[in-house]
């Protein structure tokens, strides 16, 4: 029971290691002008300029975490060096609350994961409080000697690094803790945002950040997660406990838009077409994301013990009517204010079953369609009940479930080969659908405990592992274990979507569908049928999603929704109407006059940015595209004898060969070359499209194109050339 003697203690022993008071400016058409940077461990805090060329050419966001970083991280740093910085920021349009979905933040580092450049995006409070409390980014760095919490307080104007040695460090408890803590009374609660972890993120390298906003309604604060890259890892390692921030609530016009007529008839415009459209068209305002899991089935989409299949006969215990019913459907729920979308469901009064909060009656925010597909279906698990453990127990233990369920997929599927055993495992059955053995490896997963420290490396790791110590065989494992760059794939079966390959492949920061979703448009719909307009996808969409991040923006308002008429546009997968909404909403807010290919430019400037970043750390080459067999065709006579009928077919149409008389062996080798064939032949058209040389380092010519061509960028790329 949180009681006020309880946070009274708690912070009566927070003991001030270092701080510092400033001017808290006022939000100029989007921006603060400056950034925070502090290091936990020297103890300093400094104001950092915001100039006019850092807002030209990284514009926000994910952008300053980018250039933030570069400057402070050489080619030989590593995750864990004291060196490598965490980077929080918003963007121009981050906070502007008459637009839905403007409550993202964006979070940079060297992943523990990739070794290279990770970035991740979250809803929540705190991007839009940390500006209005006067800073448009947090450059966090070094390694404290003791946990820690770093204060923003933007009402007086005063940050402070404070050791904290009685609270844990589990999200769930511990938000609470300093929501109450932190929050001048009740009122308040709501102008106050957290930034936790977990004991999990301490003992794995798939470690999320969870970020906190107050839900009046519910009288608890509730977290979203920056999931992919072990961001929370990071967090942890460096003796971060939580970051907090506070600041008097978001208006109308907190950003100081140069027309704020402009944004508020664009935003009541998409705000009548949620209202209006939603219910018909995705639901999103009822049962948030977890409606996908259906079409996903459907069409053959959803993750079944470790991608191996597209659907299940089970699925309708773990679709979109059961969350319906199990989601609190008093109000819609929203992450930020004013957005109509509010897609954040969550599940009340759940009792907690297993682990150190057995009994504990708690709210679990989710599940999205990511979670109830990974530690559903791919698990082989069809019971709601699981599901929401599994969510709580990830979120509370600060760990991604995204990665969670891809690596525990793939450890499955090695204990059912063989290459597992219960002496492996530290007595886990580990076969698809054993619930209780997927509950209990999370929780050795999270106190770094036997088998559980080694699944907690990640899917990447655990191959060289198997291959070393279990004699797997090196080429099998390589074609199932899911992973790119060594991020674990999100929940979609990519078999038949050639452009959604290249989507996980070509990413700057590993397999992950927030840079391009492209299967409807690919395998559904027919829209993209060559290797040029497939190139042209993957040049477009991911420069758009990226646009969102630099902006502090949620893409789901933009094609989660469409106006009634976008099927009758030219170009009905980019919604034009939305992308008109994004130029007046842009140019509204800062002043600045832009058109639809501007808002491209500025991502493709950020976007080769980080892939040339990732060359300075040993990445970003063709070779680090490459992608598991399993995400483009069968590996096993299971995979394709489920098939059989599309895969004969597609030995006939495409490939050119008779199957009759074959052996399964045989068709799925012939299949194989074909379809790594058809990959290579996608990479060499993308490539040619964003202006990069067939190894996959952006031209000087592009760099000089975009405007990045400063001294330490080329020095780079010609070094890989």
């Amino acid at each position: 029971m949180l009681t006020q003697e309880t946070i009274h203690q708690m912070k009566t022993a927070h003991h001030p290691v270092a701080a510092f008071s400033y001017v808290v400016p006022k939000v100029h058409r989007g921006y603060a002008g400056q950034t925070l940077y502090v290091n936990v461990d020297a103890g300093k805090i400094e104001t950092r300029p915001v100039t006019d060329e850092m807002k030209r050419i990284f514009v926000g966001g994910k952008g300053f975490g980018l250039w933030r970083l570069w400057h402070a991280v050489g080619p030989e740093t590593k995750w864990n060096d004291p060196e490598n910085e965490l980077v929080i920021a918003s963007g121009p349009i981050g906070g502007t609350i008459l637009y839905p979905g403007a409550g993202k933040s964006l979070v940079v580092s060297i992943s523990p994961l990739t070794g290279i450049v990770v970035d991740s995006n979250v809803g929540g409070h705190f991007g839009p409080l940390l500006k209005f409390a006067g800073w448009d980014a947090l450059e966090i760095q070094g390694k404290a000697e003791r946990d820690v919490i770093l204060f923003i307080e933007g009402e007086t104007g005063r940050v402070t690094i404070e050791e904290a040695p009685l609270e844990g460090v589990d999200t769930y408890p511990l938000t609470e803790q300093l929501t109450a803590m932190y929050a001048r009374n009740e009122a308040d609660r709501g102008n106050v945002s957290v930034i936790s972890s977990g004991v999990g993120s301490a003992h794995t390298r798939i470690g999320c950040l969870n970020v906190s906003w107050y839900d009046p309604k519910r009288g608890k604060a509730r977290v979203k997660q920056a999931g992919r890259g072990g961001l929370g890892t990071v967090l942890r390692d460096k003796r971060i406990k939580a970051i907090v921030v506070r600041t008097p609530g978001m208006k109308a016009d907190s950003n100081d838009p140069a027309d704020i007529k402009r944004i508020r008839a664009v935003g009541q415009r998409i705000n009548r077409e949620i209202v209006e459209l939603d219910d018909e068209q995705n639901r999103m305002r009822r049962v948030g994301t977890a409606h996908l899991v259906e079409i996903m089935d459907d069409y053959d989409l959803l993750p079944v013990h470790n991608f191996k299949f597209g659907s299940h006969p089970d699925t309708p215990k773990i679709n979109s009517r059961v969350w319906d019913a199990l989601f609190t459907q008093t109000h819609p729920d929203a992450c930020i204010y004013g957005c109509t979308m509010a897609c954040s469901k969550g599940v009340d009064g759940y009792r907690v079953r297993t682990g150190p909060y057995a009994g504990y009656v708690v709210t679990v925010d989710g599940p999205e369609y990511e979670t109830v597909a990974g530690c559903g279906s791919n698990l082989g698990i069809f019971n709601p009940a699981d599901i929401i453990e599994l969510n709580f127990y990830c979120d509370t233990y600060g760990i991604d479930t995204i990665s969670f369920a891809t690596l525990t997929a793939f450890v499955m599927e090695c204990y059912e080969a063989g290459i597992l055993n219960r002496e492996r495992t530290g007595g886990l059955d580990l076969r698809f659908g054993n619930a209780e053995a997927a509950i209990e490896l999370l929780h050795r997963m999270a106190r770094g405990e036997g088998f559980g420290a080694i699944a907690g490396m990640g899917v990447r790791a655990m191959k060289a592992h198997f291959v070393e110590h279990f004699g797997a065989d090196p080429a099998f494992v390589q074609d199932i274990g899911m992973e790119n760059k060594g991020m674990e794939y999100s929940e979609y079966v990519t078999k038949e979507s050639l452009a959604q390959q290249g989507g996980y492949g070509m990413t700057n920061k590993g397999a992950q569908h927030d840079e391009a979703w492209l299967i409807f448009m690919d395998m559904v719909n027919n829209q993209i049928p060559t290797f040029e307009e497939k190139a042209e996808a993957l040049h477009y969409f991911p420069m758009w999603r990226t646009w969102f991040g630099l902006n502090g923006l949620c893409k789901l308002p933009w094609n989660d929704i469409e106006p009634a008429d976008n099927a009758l546009t030219d170009e009905p997968a980019k919604v034009p109407e939305h992308v008109a909404n994004y130029v007046a909403l842009f140019s509204g807010v800062t002043g600045q006059e832009v058109t639809k290919e501007d808002l491209i430019t500025m991502s493709e400037r950020v976007y080769n940015f980080q892939r040339v970043f990732n060359l300075r750390l040993g990445g970003g080459l063709r070779q680090h595209d490459a992608i598991p067999y399993r995400s483009a065709g069968p590996v096993t006579a299971e995979e394709y004898e489920s098939r059989a009928d599309r895969y004969d077919k597609q030995l006939r149409e495409r490939v050119g060969l008779d199957p009759t008389g074959m052996t399964t062996a045989e068709k799925m080798a012939a299949l194989r070359q074909y379809r790594e064939g058809q990959y290579e032949g996608l990479i060499d058209a993308v490539y040619a499209r964003r202006g990069w040389a067939p190894n996959g380092a952006p031209t000087l010519e592009t760099l000089r194109k975009l405007e990045i061509d400063f001294p330490g960028v080329v020095e780079v790329v010609e070094g890989k050339l």
